[in-house]
């Protein structure tokens, strides 16, 4: 079997078993890379354990910090429909 560095150049094998050698470690490397793949994709969407907390301040402070993301997002549609509406 030859192990070509070109990605555009066939691979050349001599018997069935090194195709199914080929094969096998093609399969190893897509099962390692789904694999990869799905833990990328499942902690963008878990919460971390440590960001999780019980504490009554943690829990404020968490409220507060999304109470002025909400408010500071209805100022900004306040202010942009105000300066839109003008220009009618």
């Amino acid at each position: 079997m030859t192990n070509n560095t070109d990605n555009n150049a066939p691979a050349q094998y001599k018997s069935l078993s090194e195709i199914r050698i080929r094969k096998d470690q093609i399969l190893k490397s897509i099962r390692k890379d789904d694999e990869g793949m799905r833990h990328l994709w499942n902690s963008m969407f878990n919460k971390p354990a440590t960001l999780t907390s019980k504490l009554p301040s943690k829990r404020i402070s968490g409220l507060m910090n999304t109470g002025t993301g909400i408010f500071d997002g209805v100022l900004l549609a306040w202010k942009l429909y105000r300066k839109f509406k003008k220009r009618r």
